[in-house]
């Protein structure tokens, strides 16, 4: 490849530092800002050429190109096409070098290396700020709730709420979508997401979010956390969530940007529209998004749409057959009864989890349990408050591998403080299916004995006998409203626990050994 053609300003002050300063060739070129290749050429090129120093008067710049460089036209060299190098490097693995490559081919005589660099980014100076930063199709999607807000009337209560607003623009073609939801709540920022893979017909390598707190648990410069559902979701559609720097505004220039477009474009003009329910009004929104994105370019020839059919929908990589499913990540720790409380439900696992931290997924359905990874249990969803969920294959045989618990040494423990203790805990172990299903209200009414003095308890537990309701919340309320202080009652008789035949009482518990406990039918309350 041949040296890099020289302006005459510079080959003329080669000439000089060299014949005229007898500098050495390297430090020529430090002094211009070139190669030690390129000083070396040009001096050979002069003197082929047959120049002395000082220059001929009256020798024009002209001149002395010709002789340096004989051959080359004279004149100006053809222009790079600017808009489709511009639209070219956000296609993937496209480099400006390439394209400089593609130009020489088919224009010998124009620009060099170096040249066709500088007039291209003479080019991009003059572009928007946020037009420079040059995004690789299919690459890139960056999303944000917007700062303005929509009323909203609430269909079912009458009242009028202010909705929140989700952007998300792909990087490469501006192409953007737009939703109201009613919070910026996890469940919503993930619908939104879902949505916004549906409507681009595909999905993107990377979504780059701002450091709000529903999608980051902990915003940092360097390794944010992402949020355990928001990381699910990027798994389940096999992309990567690189959040934004702090501090670092020219990270999501693109979206807001765009939020500041669908707050001009879209969100102002609605300003004085009423709307009842979000339907009505994402239609609305929706019609005005389709005008944004039909909306030519001001600086580059096209519009958002046109770019995205014929740039950025190809590299998309297509969405799974099904949508992602909500599910919350929460953590949770395994009770002495080997159930997990969530959401005041009770769920069963396995018991030699007793004491273990575990992860606990609630989708809309279903509760998932996982230690380490491994999923231990599964159960469905149940909103009844203080209900159980219990598989008999989590039960352990013969209790054997906790026999430091069982209903017989909590009745032991309860009697301790006093006969009507032990009765309440008879009482609530005989009365579950499943005596460990007690375990928890009895450990907690214990409790009461440290906070209130064990004097107290009894006091309470025989009046909690007494008007029919052993049970926790039962006992506190006694003791803090100091009912136990009050003489006892006598209008109603001592509860007396009924016959059935799968209640077992007090007495069933005071054998040496505690023998097996087979499941019965209905184990599973909800």
């Amino acid at each position: 490849m041949p040296r890099e053609h020289l302006s005459m300003r510079k080959a003329k002050e080669v000439l000089r530092l060299k014949w005229g300063q007898d500098l050495s060739n390297r430090d020529i070129a430090t002094s211009c800002h070139i190669g030690v290749a390129t000083v070396h050429d040009c001096l050979l090129r002069a003197r082929l050429a047959g120049l002395t120093w000082p220059l001929s008067e009256g020798l024009t710049d002209l001149e002395i190109k010709s002789r340096l460089y004989p051959g080359q036209k004279s004149g100006p060299r053809p222009q790079p096409d600017f808009e489709y190098i511009a639209n070219e490097l956000r296609r993937p693995k496209m480099t400006l070098l390439l394209l400089w490559e593609e130009y020489r081919r088919q224009h010998p005589e124009g620009h060099s290396r170096s040249q066709f660099h500088s007039v291209y980014r003479h080019y991009a100076a003059t572009l928007d700020p946020w037009m420079r930063i040059v995004h690789k199709a299919g690459e890139k999607l960056f999303v944000d709730y917007a700062g303005m807000t929509i009323a909203v009337v609430d269909p079912e209560t009458g009242e009028v709420r202010e909705a929140c607003v989700f952007v998300a623009t792909l990087g490469a073609s501006d192409y953007t979508y737009v939703e109201v939801t009613w919070t910026q709540s996890l469940i919503d920022w993930i619908g939104s997401h879902v949505r916004a893979f549906e409507f681009f017909g595909g999905v993107p390598q990377i979504i780059v979010p701002d450091n709000l707190k529903t999608g980051i648990t902990a915003a940092c410069y360097y390794e944010p956390d992402v949020n355990s559902t928001y990381q699910e979701m990027a798994d389940y559609y096999g992309v990567a969530v690189i959040p934004a720097r702090v501090r670092k505004p020219r990270d999501k220039a693109k979206v807001e940007n765009h939020v500041l477009n669908v707050e001009r474009r879209i969100l102002a003009p609605l300003r004085d529209r009423r709307f009842v329910g979000l339907a009505d009004c994402n239609e609305a929104v929706w019609e005005l998004l389709t005008e944004l994105n039909n909306r030519p370019f001001q600086q580059m020839p096209g519009s958002r749409r046109e770019l995205f059919d014929s740039l950025e929908s190809a590299e998309l990589r297509p969405l799974p057959e099904q949508p992602y499913s909500f599910g919350q990540w929460k953590t949770a720790r395994v009770h002495l009864d080997y159930h997990v409380a969530v959401d005041h439900v009770y769920y069963s696992v396995p018991y030699t989890f007793v004491r273990k931290q575990v992860d606990v997924r609630l989708s809309e359905s279903v509760v998932e349990i996982f230690h380490k990874g491994q999923r231990i249990a599964s159960h469905p969803r149940c909103r009844r408050a203080r209900s159980f969920l219990t598989t008999p294959a989590h039960m352990p045989q013969a209790h054997q591998s906790y026999q430091e618990w069982t209903p017989q040494r909590l009745i032991e423990w309860a009697n301790l403080t006093g006969g009507a203790t032990a009765d309440v805990v008879a009482t609530i172990m005989a009365t579950r299916a499943h005596p460990q299903q007690g375990f928890r209200s009895c450990l907690g009414i214990m409790s009461l004995s440290r906070r209130f003095g064990p004097e107290r308890l009894e006091a309470a537990c025989k009046r909690a006998l007494a008007i029919g309701s052993p049970g926790y919340k039962s006992i506190l309320s006694i003791l803090q409203k100091k009912l136990d202080q009050m003489p006892p009652t006598t209008n109603a008789p001592l509860l007396s626990i009924p016959i059935h035949e799968n209640i077992r009482g007090a007495a069933y518990y005071q054998g040496a050994l505690l023998p097996d406990l087979e499941p019965t039918k209905g184990n599973t309350h909800c």
